[in-house]
Formats: structure tokens, sequence, C-alpha cells
């Protein structure tokens, strides 16, 4: 899969007018009215080696020899990459070969379409296009780049008359962009920019076809009874548009579910007249539902989702159908009595815990991999995604609908979005034409996204609320569109005129600060709504850092934490690991080799990202200043990257992932760094009663020095925390560095969260006075360097992998195989394929686990059987102090091609 996102190596670049291997994409368009056929590719040329007229570009016929293919969506520099054009972008410094030069010219995007019948109305829809075009069709330019400019705004042009039976021609002359400069869309300082700045048409390009009637601006506002969930009451709406230019009387009829609810209306009207329609609970009382289905987010319920289906007829003949999917919920999002936002869905309030997401580098769009990076959001526990800029296509949001991911979009900071508000910042002001086309992009969009049940809000700002003018537009279009979900006006401390303050800060971090920062009601602390905020780097697995950088680069990574890193940003702020390194070799020793360094990035991120994670759970239901939702900055990265990443580019899993996983356990014991409580969060909805929690505190040797059990706890849900006890503030006979183990477990005995923290009797110290916006200084370090002092401890592994359905699941049971009393800390199981090469994207049930002696745990794996390539499944068991062994993971007899029965889970449990 990963394979289709990459170059596949050097090949040479063709030359002007070589006919050898033609680019060509061919559509056949459908003749049904009500039909969209999406063009199926391009063929792609920059100007500068384009002679011909526009006109003899754009017509059937003309020889494409020499072009590049392109596929549906696609940048520029996306097809070349996929020619092989050139080497990997994700690979080295391999981006900087590429030649900016090469996209200052503008690029042709031409695509053939065939049509067999020219009765029917033939409409090009689309939008996507960065950052502007020309566009023609059969050599006749049909509208221009003043008209089609912006990337969100949305575009439908009758080529009707243009049209002739047979082969067809449009072709879009793509203008360069500059995100400084165009409501398009740039990368900051999230990694090193593309050198083509995206250019291209990022989304589909529809072929419509229909009769005298179509139907437009189809949607479903809906109304849920709260906080009962027992009713809700469904308006269907419709633009009706008559596109002939003689009067004609069309029936609107449409029905909800198939059968569920019909309904239908006799509209007249005049020639090129349109029309909205309403279908009411009011005119129509079948719209009105009891026990409607309701859609939830993951953890809190089911995603159920409806179906609506409109047709339009004149004189008993087919004009045009649309269909949509909905999902009935209410979203709320007041302003809680300190100012901060506070989400609930369906009447029910929650804490957000969010990532910021990033599309792929070169905006390719693959299904599959989205899926995987959705799949593994769920498996951490986070309920949504932040999108600024790059808001994603339709398939993006009908996959976190189903999935129950709520989604936040929103324009983008930086760049000619706030230029006209962000004073001195990158981004340039508004001359009067941007106004009506960042009206038009919000209202395209609201159109777009308003039917997800997913979406939560549009950010109409980010590090800047818009000015009066600007909001004005937005707030308009948004309305205009029925939008039903909050507004915000910026994703930082601000407000606007209509919209009021945001709720949200953006007080970072962004780069390295220690755990126990998090806890501070100050700064990027545990309160208030944080909208993109962690402690900066995130270095990747062994593996994948072999796959990304050269071995100088990585020699230069462990060994000068100050040189400039260009695997992280572009940034002078974030441009190298300097905080980073400083934190980590005195905190835990310096680094003695590449694998000591990303053996203790590994601890120090998952101790991070689990701080971050658990502080924002604990303080979420207090009196004072409540936590109400954190955005981890980022989940993913578009490439190849050392920062802002829970995951990596190639869906490998180390620290940052295993403590955001740990932290948010739907049933979980957790420790605070700044007071020594140890409490228990339950996000079930369904409260707990009759739990035990046992804290026992240990040298790095296993040597128990405190132990305590508390019995009969109770913790109501949907977010509440209770406190179960305190550590003391000094314990007799604890060094300076410390285990501390937690283990939660339920009326019967069984063990339901378990959590290993490493801590100093040192602690880390904040400068808070010298804080700036993306960090906060630390003057004195905690000592962790006693971990160095932990004795070798082996760890057994017995394996079996069962298969059905295309899927595998290993189950593999982990034993402390040590003789003496040190525990194995932190131990990750690695799935690998006969070449060692980890098999990706993979859910585990749990990782990176602590097992003291005489204790097992039993884990799971599950992932797709072809990611194998054919080999035997193996584990590779490594740790803090476990040295690396591979034990095979053998297919159990008779399992491929039937269900295999479910094998037991177990978390670590003390043996007598």
């Amino acid at each position: 899969m990963l394979c289709a996102l990459t170059a596949a190596g050097p090949a040479p670049d063709p030359a002007p007018g070589r006919t050898a291997a033609p680019a060509s994409a061919v559509t056949t368009v459908a003749a049904t009215p009500g039909s969209t056929t999406p063009l199926s590719g391009y063929a792609v040329q920059s100007t500068a080696r384009v002679a011909d007229t526009p006109a003899a570009v754009s017509s059937p016929g003309y020889r494409t020899g020499g072009w590049y293919p392109a596929g549906r969506r696609s940048t520029v520099l996306a097809a070349l990459l996929a020619r092989g054009t050139y080497p990997d972008p994700f690979y080295s410094t391999n981006q900087q070969r590429i030649p900016a030069k090469d996209f200052t010219a503008p690029w042709w995007f031409r695509s053939d379409f065939v049509v067999a019948d020219t009765t029917a109305r033939t409409l090009l829809d689309f939008s996507g296009v960065i950052s502007a075009a020309d566009v023609y069709v059969n050599g006749r330019r049909i509208a221009t780049a003043a008209q089609v400019t912006g990337a969100y705004t949305h575009h439908e042009l009758d080529v009707t008359a243009l049209v002739r039976a047979g082969t067809n021609t449009v072709a879009f002359l793509i203008r360069p962009n500059n995100p400084h400069k165009h409501l398009t869309a740039g990368w900051l300082d999230w990694l090193q920019p593309p050198p083509d700045a995206n250019m291209g048409i990022v989304r589909d390009v529809l072929v419509r076809r229909g009769g005298p009637v179509a139907l437009r601006d189809v949607h479903v506002v809906t109304s849920l009874a709260l906080p009962s969930l027992g009713s809700a009451e469904l308006t269907v709406k419709a633009e009706v548009r008559n596109d002939s230019a003689v009067p004609v009387t069309a029936r609107v009829s449409g029905a909800v579910d198939a059968a569920h609810a019909s309904f239908r209306q006799d509209v007249t009207l005049r020639a090129h007249e349109r029309r909205t329609v309403a279908f009411t609970p009011a005119s129509h009382p079948q719209l009105r539902l009891g026990s409607p289905r309701v859609w939830w987010p993951a953890g809190m319920g089911g995603q159920e989702l409806y179906g609506l289906r409109l047709t339009a007829t004149v004189s008993g003949t087919l004009s045009d159908t649309a269909t949509q999917s909905f999902g009935i919920r209410e979203v709320r999002a007041p302003l809680n009595r300190d100012g901060a936002r506070q989400y609930s869905v369906n009447g029910r309030p929650l804490l957000v815990r969010g990532g910021g997401w990033s599309p792929d580098e070169f905006l390719r769009w693959d299904r599959g991999y989205v899926e995987d990076r959705l799949k593994y959001a769920l498996d951490l526990g986070l309920n949504t995604l932040r999108l600024e800029g790059h808001i994603e296509p339709d398939e993006f949001f009908d996959l976190t609908d189903r999935y129950g991911i709520l989604t936040l979009p929103g324009w983008q900071c930086c760049g000619k979005w706030e230029g006209q508000v962000n004073g001195t910042e990158a981004g340039e002001p508004w001359e009067e034409e941007a106004y009506p086309v960042a009206a038009a992009s919000m209202a395209a969009e609201a159109t777009r996204l308003r039917g997800h049940p997913s979406v939560a809000s549009f950010l109409i700002g980010s590090d800047f609320a818009p000015d009066a003018r600007i909001e004005k537009g937005y707030v308009n279009a948004l309305r205009a569109a029925d939008w039903r979900t909050p507004v915000v006006s910026a994703a930082t401390a601000a407000s606007a005129p209509l919209t009021g303050s945001s709720g949200m800060r953006m007080t970072g971090p962004y780069d390295w600060v220690p755990p126990g920062y998090w806890y501070d009601k100050r700064e990027g602390g545990a309160t208030g709504f944080n909208s993109e905020t962690s402690a900066g780097p995130s270095i990747p697995t062994l593996d994948t850092l072999r796959r990304m950088m050269s071995p100088t680069e990585l020699d230069t990574l462990w060994r000068d934490p100050s040189a400039r890193q260009y695997h992280r940003s572009p940034s002078r702020t974030f441009g190298t690991l300097k905080l980073y390194g400083e934190a980590l070799g005195t905190r835990y020793g310096a680094p003695r080799s590449l694998e000591d360094y990303v053996r203790k990035a590994q601890l120090a991120q998952y101790e991070n990202v689990r701080a971050q994670f658990e502080a924002y759970a604990r303080n979420a239901k207090d009196v004072d200043r409540p936590s109400t939702g954190v955005v981890y900055w980022m989940f993913n990265s578009g490439w190849t990257s050392l920062h802002w990443q829970l995951l990596d580019r190639h869906l490998d899993q180390g620290g940052a992932y295993f403590g955001a996983k740990k932290a948010n356990e739907p049933l979980h014991v957790q420790y605070s760094y700044d007071d020594r409580t140890v409490a228990v969060v339950n996000r079930r909805h369904a409260p707990a009663s009759g739990l035990t929690a046992r804290v026992t505190l240990f040298t790095p040797a296993g040597v128990p020095k405190y132990d305590r059990t508390v019995r009969g706890i109770s913790v109501a849900g949907d977010g509440a925390r209770t406190t179960a006890l305190t550590l003391p503030a000094a314990v007799a006979g604890l060094p300076a560095t410390y285990l501390a183990r937690l283990v939660l477990s339920d009326g019967a005995g069984r063990e339901t969260s378990r959590n290993v923290y490493w801590l100093s009797t040192r602690p880390d110290v904040l400068d808070y006075a010298a804080s700036d916006w993306y960090h906060t200084p630390t003057t004195g370090y905690a000592d962790l360097t006693g971990l160095r002092s932990m004795a070798a401890t082996p760890v057994s592994a017995k394996a079996v992998t069962t298969t059905a359905s295309g899927t595998s699941t290993t189950t593999v049971t982990l034993r402390h195989a040590g003789t003496g009393s040190t525990p194995a800390l932190l131990t990750d199981v690695h799935l690998v394929d006969g070449r060692g090469v980890p098999v990706l994207p993979v859910r585990w049930s749990d990782n990176q686990v602590s097992l003291w002696p005489g204790e097992s745990t039993t884990l799971t794996a599950s992932y797709r059987t072809a990611d194998l390539r054919g080999s035997a499944a193996r584990l590779r068991i490594s740790g803090w102090n476990t040295p690396v062994t591979t034990v095979p993971a053998p297919a159990h007899r008779g399992s491929t091609g039937h269900r295999a029965a479910e094998l037991p889970r177990s978390r670590p449990r003390r043996m007598s």
C-alpha cells in the first residue's frame, strides 16, 4: 500500500513531443439523468514545454505524447512522482533535488470523455483546483482563472451546447500556487513544503447528466429531542432548478431509508427559475420520527446513519436524482463559566481528546491508507481530529461518520486566509477580490460538510479571528447552508463580532516540556480547551528512522542535537532538536549510540504523551477551571518526520503511540505528577464500583519500598474521576530514580488497568516567567539516570497466529524470564515478516508493557494477512532492559479459511 504513495525511483524525464509512451485519459460518461461520472485521469504538462494554443490543446484528437499521466485527483508533483521522475522525496534530502523552477509556469491538465447521447444536459461539477485555472471544453474557454480560483470554491459549468457525440475534451490551465497570496492551503512549519506548492486538481471533476430540471443543494436538517432522545424531526430541503428555456412542472419525490418515510410535491418553474422546496414535519408528519436511531461518537454508542433519495421527474420522465447519507445527532458547545468551550453530543458532555490531522504531503488520496490511520485514532482512544486547512474529500468524512470520529475542520493560519488580520505574520492582506472567494469557499464547504454527523464545528479562524467583514461573509454563507453545529471564531483565545469568544486557546507548547508541566493550570496545562499542543519532537522507531534518513544523518541525529534537522521543520524555531536533546541527555543520561538514543526517546515520549492526556482527563470534572478539550499537535505527519506525531509516516508505533493508548483506556488508573494522587478515570457511560487500587514503589532493581492497597472504590461514568489515594511526599530508602506500579482490579479480582511510571525524587523545575509561545524553559531536570542500572532481564514469548477472511490475529504470551528481582521495563513487541520488516498497520490490544518476576501477560495483534507478503509471522521482543530476541508466531492448524475461536486476553497479573 505505501509503495503507491512514494516514488518508485529515478526514471528518465520525457522530452517534448516524444510519442513512445502517450499519456491519455478517456472517461465514458453515463447517460442516465442524475448520473455523475468522475473524470478518470489527466495528461499533464508544463506550458513551458507546450507551444500549441489553448484551443488546440483542448480539442479532441490533440496528441499528448511526452505528457505525464495523472490520476483523477492529482497535484503536478504527485503525477511526476508516480512516473518516477524524482527519487523518493520522503528519504533524506531528496526533496531538495526537485527543481522548484519547474512549477513557476502554468500546467495543463487535459482529459477526454465520451458521450454517446447528447439529448441530456451535460455539466462539469468540480472544486479542489489549486490555485486557479482557465477551463476549456472542445477548444472553447468556458471559465477564466479569475472565476475558478481558490481550493475550496465550487463550480458547475453547463457545457451542453459544446458537447458532441463521441470524444470530448476538457482542459484546465492550472496556475501556480502560493498560499501566502491565494486562498488555498500550505504547510506552515509542519514539514518541508512540496516544490510545486500542491498545484493541481485534488478533488474529482464530475460530468453530470440531467434533464430539464436539476436538483441541487439537497440536504436534511435534523432536530433531536433532548434529553429524552425519544423523537426527532427531519426537514428535507432541495433547490429545484429549471435549466430549460420554457416553463415546466416537476414532481419532486423523496424517501428516507426507502419506504420508511416517503413524500412528494409538484413544483412549477418559469424558464431558468430556481426555487427551494422544503418538506417539513408540519406538512409531512411522516418526517417526525419516534425512537430515532441516534448517531454517537465512538465509545458513546452506535454510528447509525440514514439515507435520503430524491428524484425530479417531468411528465413522468426522470430528470435528476440525488442521494445523501445523514445522521441524527445534536452537537452543542456553549462556553462554561470560565469561558471555555464545552462540547456535548446528544446532551452528554465529553472531553475532546483529539489530534491534528495531516493529509499526504502531495495530497494523494488513498482510501485504505486513510482508513488505517482512522482505525489507529480509535485504537488510541481519541474521539476527535482537527483539520486546520487541508479539508479532506467527501470519502474522508464518510469514514469518520462510519467510525464515529468527530472532526473540527477550519481555515488555516499563517497564509492568505488570515493575511488581513494577522499583522506582520505570513500572508498577504486581502484585495477586494478575496472577499467573494472566501465567502464562496465557506458556502461550498458548509454545503458539503453539513450532512456529516461527524463534523462537530467549523473554525472560521485559526491563530486569528476574522474581522467583521470577513466574518459576516462566513456566517452568512453558513446560515444560508442551514449549518446547525457550532461556529467557532478561532482556535486561539480570540473573539469575533458575530460568533463571539472562541472558547479555545492556543498556548502551546510545541516543543519539549517535562511531564509535570501538563498538570499546572497555566500556559498549556490541563484547563479549558487547548486546540493544539504537545511536547514537540517525536522520534520514530529505529525501523522507520532507517527508512527515512541516511547513515550520516542518523549519526548526526544522536550526536548533535543542535544540528539542523531537515526532517523536523523548515522553521527556524523548530529546525533543531536542541531542547529535546538536552532534556533527554540530562534526564536519562547522554546517549551512547543511535540505538541507545532511540531507546531513551521511546521512554521519554511515552511518559510525556501519557501525562498530557492523563492531566486533561484528571481535570475534566474539576469545579474550578476544568479541562474541556485537548488536541495533540499532531496526530500524524504528511511525510517522514521527527516531530508532532503519535504515529509515523509508515504507520509504525512507538512510545508516543502507546503512551496515548495507555492514557485513554476506558477505565484507567493514573498517577498525578503535581500532587502525587492516584486517580481512577472512567470514560464508560456506566459507573463502576467495587474496584481495588494497589500502588507499589520499587527501586530500579525491583526492591519494593512502599505498598498500599485501597478497596471499595467507586467512580461515576462519562469521564468522571475519583481519587483512590495520595502517595507520601517521602518514602524511606527510595532512590533518586524509582518505579511506580499501579494496578486496578474489579470486584472479582480481575486486573482492568495497569500503569507503570518511572519517576524521580528530584523534580523537573519550570521557569514559567520565561515562557514564550512555543515552550516553558526547564531549569532543573528529574534524575532518571538510575534506569541505566537495571539488570538485563529476558522476556520469553510463545505465540500462535490464526487467520480468517484475510485478517490474521497473532496472540503472544510474554513472561518475565529473569532470575533476579529486576522488572522488565516497557517491553515492546513488534510483528515482523520473514525479512525482519515490521508488518504495518497492526493493532495491538496492549504493548510496551512492564513485567515483574513471576508475571506474564497475553497480547493480541490484528493485521491484514497480505501484509506478511507470503512469509510466516514473527515477533521481535525488545525493551528498556530486555535483550532483543525474535520468536516465530506459527499458524494455528486449521485456522485459514474459517473463523478461528477467539483466544482469551489477559493483562499482567502478579503471580504468587
